[in-house]
């Protein structure tokens, strides 16, 4: 029985999923008969794995750090109790998932092993503990960049610091593109930074691959039921959801919109009912939401219907919200700061409504916005972060949180750090 049958974990224990045998060798041996000639075989990087115990038993939990997959998944700090090391522990009660919350975390757990790039987030160890599925990854000492954003930075962070952290999410994004994958998670809350100040990319659960039969196909028709906290990030032609599909570009908006998050300390179209942001995408003419995360507020573009009759796109169910929603000041205000012309044109490029107009990632790394950052030496970025023993006082750990056993559903709630 394969590990990576899901639909197997809620009630048996398995093997653990290992990436010890996995290499870049192997890998290629193991899919040169369907991968096309464009498929990169995965570099070396990113972090060594010092943890290799299979038990619940060898990790002390620390502290909860926060929750994800839906609020399905706990994430804690843990100490390795053989080693010391401190890792970061990915519960999961499977019990608990849906049909189709197994097959998403099949993909990731399948996907996972093949890469290796140092922007990309590793898996240590899977395994499962009772009806809990274990993923142990590298502790990442300051979090996302949302957890950094909402703690030093609430009103936006420096240029400096955006495009360190950005520069190392659209590495590992060309990475992923090169090998014929669709990320569709790009958000502030899935970059990591380390202790050392390296990004790392993660929430690798949407992961869609374009390459079927040994080719690679030029869009994607795959629309998975998105968590409706996705939304303001997601392109125009992902939300748009018809016969055009989408392709890699689609991470490009995604990135575009996480540029705003961390410059203005909001993500655009967050405080906007659904439908009127969609509508916003698809039918609005560009506008940068680094200076607004609304209609232009000069004239709604949006024509109401005096009927009260929808007309097929939705008026009459934004009618009902429009007042409030255009007149709250924290809409209409628009943010304070000034930002630079690269900044402005790096945004203004990745939020083009026609995805062919949107550049690819890597042609976006030689972006002028980026010029400082190709000129630095790994871990650079380290200079511009809070010191990290001030960040570990506003995110102490304290006494063993709990003893784990395979018995334990239900552990103390302590919502800090932001990875949905």
């Amino acid at each position: 029985m394969s590990c990576l049958d899901c639909s197997c974990l809620r009630g048996t224990p398995v093997k653990s999923i290992s990436q010890d045998k996995e290499s870049s060798s192997s890998l290629y041996s193991h899919w040169a008969g369907e991968l096309p000639q464009y498929w990169i075989p995965p570099v070396p990087g990113g972090h060594e794995m010092p943890v290799r115990s299979t038990e619940a038993a060898s990790y002390e939990l620390q502290e909860e750090l926060g929750k994800g997959f839906s609020n399905l998944t706990t994430i804690y700090l843990a100490r390795h109790t053989p080693s010391g090391t401190l890792v970061t522990a990915r519960i999961t009660d499977l019990e608990s998932c849906s049909d189709e919350h197994l097959r998403v975390l099949q993909n990731e757990l399948a996907m996972s092993p093949f890469f290796r790039h140092p922007n990309i987030l590793t898996f240590w160890k899977v395994f499962t503990s009772g009806t809990c599925l274990w993923v142990i990854c590298p502790f990442m000492a300051y979090g996302s960049a949302t957890t950094l954003l909402k703690t030093y930075y609430p009103e936006g962070m420096n240029e400096a610091l955006i495009s360190n952290i950005l520069y190392g999410a659209l590495k590992g994004l060309n990475y992923l593109h090169h090998n014929g994958y669709i990320h569709r998670n790009v958000k502030g809350s899935h970059i990591l930074i380390s202790e050392d100040g390296m990004v790392y990319l993660s929430g690798l659960d949407l992961l869609y691959s374009l390459v079927r039969r040994g080719e690679k196909a030029k869009v994607a028709f795959d629309f998975p039921n998105f968590s409706t906290s996705m939304l303001p990030w997601f392109s125009p032609e992902l939300l748009r959801q018809d016969l055009y599909g989408y392709n890699v570009k689609s991470d490009i908006y995604s990135l575009g919109i996480t540029a705003c998050e961390l410059a203005t300390g909001r993500v655009p179209f967050m405080d906007m009912h659904r439908t009127q942001m969609l509508l916003q995408k698809l039918k609005c003419p560009p506008h940068s939401p680094l200076y607004s995360n609304t209609f232009p507020h000069e004239e709604s573009p949006l024509k109401i219907s005096r009927s009260g009759v929808d007309s097929g796109i939705g008026e009459s169910v934004v009618a009902a919200s429009m007042t409030q929603t255009l007149t709250s000041e924290k809409l209409r205000t628009p943010s304070p700061k000034t930002f630079s012309l690269a900044l402005q044109n790096f945004v203004e490029l990745c939020l083009q409504q026609d995805p062919e107009l949107r550049p690819s990632a890597g042609a976006l790394l030689s972006h002028d916005f980026f010029k400082t950052v190709r000129q630095q030496t790994p871990g650079s970025m380290f200079q511009l972060l809070p010191p990290l023993v001030q960040h570990r006082k506003q995110h102490s750990v304290g006494p063993s949180l709990v003893n784990w056993n395979k018995h334990s559903t239900s552990l103390h709630e302590h919502k800090e750090w932001a990875f949905e």
